[in-house]
């Protein structure tokens, strides 16, 4: 099997070689355009996509995957998406900054929370999240 070496890491804090398989190299970049569409096309993609497919394809964890996860989304969350959204006049600036500004720190105590429970217990709330989401989004009328 083909392994790909790079580097990776935090500039100025810890570089390392990191080596994956060329087939997780597929399987990461499928998850990624996948993700991306539906997150411009719908609005979601981080928790709703990425984690369970890092879980059922690549054999994560409930943490690694959410870690992972969240380290993918920071640069590219959605900037393109919401560019071709500004443009056409669909952001509520005022929204979107009180938003990201308790969503940091919502992200802050979230995951101190949730590294502090048993894996499975956060696997579990986080389907009933989903369950729940899926539940509205279907029988709720707007």
């Amino acid at each position: 099997m083909k392994t790909i070496r790079f580097m990776c890491g935090i500039p100025k804090i810890h570089f390392y070689i990191c080596t994956m398989s060329f087939s997780t190299l597929i399987v990461l970049i499928i998850i990624g355009l996948f993700a991306g569409i539906l997150s411009g096309f719908v609005g979601v993609g981080g928790g709703v996509l990425i984690i369970p497919l890092l879980m059922i394809f690549l054999g994560l964890s409930q943490f690694e995957a959410q870690g992972t996860a969240l380290v993918a989304m920071l640069p590219p969350i959605g900037i393109l998406a919401a560019l071709n959204y500004f443009k056409s006049g669909y952001v509520k600036w005022e929204y979107a900054v009180v938003i990201a500004l308790t969503f940091v720190v919502g992200g802050y105590f979230g995951s101190k929370i949730s590294l502090s429970l048993n894996p499975e217990i956060v696997k579990k709330v986080f389907g009933v999240v989903m369950l729940f989401a899926a539940i509205k989004l279907i029988f709720t009328k707007w």
